[in-house]
């Protein structure tokens, strides 16, 4: 190869490794059904219902925000911090499920390879038939929390919240631990 050939095919990968190093954002307002995107993002105030889509990055949903996922495949995280309402069933995660100073949140059927933290949300919350492959933390919640047949790999850590945890029936290979310890 000479010296022009190898620097076009070095240009050229590059180029090609330039292209795949920054992943796109999908903005959702309203619905999408069986596509791929990259990263999706759910703007302030804004709803989106997702079914059958995979997301092969992370999941976003921002300051007053609906996120209804059927059937839907996250190869990364999915984040919300004071969205209104998140709504997982039957999906697949391969990350963590992050849900903090929010209001309602139901996570039912799904597997989630990371932990599920549910701090300081305000509405209903329930996590019910999950497979989480780390540990389920529920901090300072004040809308109520029902936490049943769940199996848990690592930890179900319950603290500070106003009604206490309900619930039963989780299997879980770690510690139950304060709240959590009765079920």
């Amino acid at each position: 190869m000479n010296t022009r050939t190898t620097m076009i095919a070095s240009t050229a990968l590059l180029a090609l490794v330039a292209t795949h190093a920054h992943a796109e954002e999908t903005v959702c307002r309203s619905a999408l059904g069986a596509v791929t995107v990259d990263n999706l993002r759910v703007p302030p105030g804004a709803r989106c219902e997702l079914s059958g889509t995979w997301v092969a990055g992370t999941v976003l949903v921002e300051r007053g925000a609906v996120l209804i996922g059927r059937q839907v495949r996250v190869v990364g995280n999915v984040q919300a911090e004071n969205a209104r309402n998140v709504r997982l069933a039957r999906a697949r995660v391969g990350g963590s499920v992050q849900l903090k100073q929010g209001g309602a949140a139901s996570i039912v059927n799904s597997t989630i390879s990371g932990d599920v933290q549910l701090d300081s949300n305000r509405a209903a919350l329930k996590a019910a038939t999950n497979r989480i492959g780390g540990s389920l933390q529920a901090f300072q919640n004040t809308g109520g929390l029902e936490i049943s047949g769940n199996r848990i790999d690592g930890n179900l850590q319950c603290k500070e919240n106003t009604p206490p945890p309900v619930g039963g029936a989780n299997v879980v290979h770690g510690s139950k631990e304060d709240q959590c310890a009765a079920l």
